[in-house]
């Protein structure tokens, strides 16, 4: 018996294909007002969106550096019950409106802010007197009432950066008169995650992650997400460079840089403010985060040219935090240096003219 099979469709195999062809997660920002965000990550594996939400979620909360006033002094005042003439809140209310302030910096250093007012009316965050160093993000903060035009309010606050939460308890040994305050250095308010089952062809065990970030303002959502993410892959590196016996192999280019490079800050290059800033912002704290990139990547961060690169290295030169196998110009010739060398003396002599 013959059996023949007529007008066969060969296309519902490329369809089977086509289907069976899942795309990789993209990340979607779906929403964002201000200081809040709301993003969508798919499709992913079951299981996945608890994986990453979760560790996400704990790194935002606990991780993040953001800046706080940690102390105060208030003239007058040697300790938190005390009151002041002429003011309406005491000490203790208006340290607690104090550790509200939100503040924003590019610098690792600590700093003082002032405050001197006197005079009948209210007094507000904006009324801080802050160097160029750091910005009051919300200067609408109410501080204090003074109720006499004989009032007066004399006051210096510390701030520092850090992760997470300090409580003032933890601040043993300050001198008397310098009242702690808890500090809430996580520039995160709040996270909400949520999984959701999607389908992706004929296939119904992926994933949806929808994430929400809220932030103090000082920080974006969208760069919240970006450092969190950055800490977890630092974090998980170290795995990938494990062989099989658990010993670290040692032939990345991380491993030609010197441990203690690793948590110099790049403050201590003496750069310039321009040069310094533009790091700063691109999330290069630390003088070995410059070696992980090539030049291309240092020349893509905005207002960062070949003035501010060529300053960069000459300064690590300088104070010899540039190891030979990472100077860019080590692989250079002979020739090729000796050829920028007069361009520069020739720069220097026109410079001159």
């Amino acid at each position: 018996m013959v059996i023949e099979f007529q007008n066969i469709n060969l296309g519902n195999e490329e369809n089977q294909i086509e289907e069976d062809i899942i795309p990789d997660p993209s990340f979607e920002q779906i929403e964002s007002l201000h200081s809040y965000a709301k993003f969508n990550i798919s499709p992913l594996e079951s299981g996945y969106g608890l994986t990453i939400g979760n560790s996400l979620r704990r790194v935002l909360y606990n991780s993040l550096e953001g800046v706080a006033v940690t102390w105060a002094r208030i003239e007058g005042v040697l300790h938190e019950y005390a009151t002041i003439p002429d003011v309406k809140e005491e000490v203790a209310e208006i340290l607690l409106n104090v550790k509200n302030v939100r503040l924003r910096s590019d610098v690792d250093r600590s700093g003082k802010l002032r405050l001197e007012v006197s005079g009948s009316g209210k007094v507000c965050a904006g009324d801080l007197m802050a160097s160029s160093d750091f910005e009051v993000v919300n200067p609408e903060l109410h501080i204090a009432t003074l109720d006499s035009e004989q009032a007066k309010l004399s006051m210096e606050l510390n701030v520092a950066k850090g992760t997470g939460y300090a409580v003032a308890s933890d601040s043993e040994g300050l001198p008397i008169g310098t009242l702690p305050i808890d500090a809430v250095f996580s520039p995160i308010r709040k996270v909400n995650y949520s999984v959701e089952p999607i389908r992706v062809g004929k296939h119904t065990n992926y994933e949806k992650l929808i994430f929400e970030v809220w932030t103090d303002d000082t920080i974006s959502p969208v760069e919240a997400i970006k450092k969190a993410a950055n800490l977890l892959i630092g974090k998980l590196f170290l795995f990938t460079s494990v062989d099989d016996n658990g010993e670290v192999i040692s032939d990345s280019t991380s491993a030609k840089i010197p441990h203690e490079l690793y948590n110099i800050p790049v403050e201590k290059l003496d750069l310039s403010s321009r040069t310094l800033n533009c790091l700063k912002r691109a999330g290069l704290d630390k003088v070995a985060n410059i070696f992980e990139l090539q030049k291309s990547e240092l020349l893509s961060i905005r207002n960062f040219g070949e003035k501010s690169y060529n300053e960069l290295f000459d300064n690590l030169r300088k104070f010899e935090m540039l190891p030979a196998e990472l100077d860019p110009n080590i692989n250079i010739s002979d020739d090729v240096q000796q050829d920028i060398i007069d361009d520069n003396v020739e720069e220097d002599k026109s410079n001159e003219a």
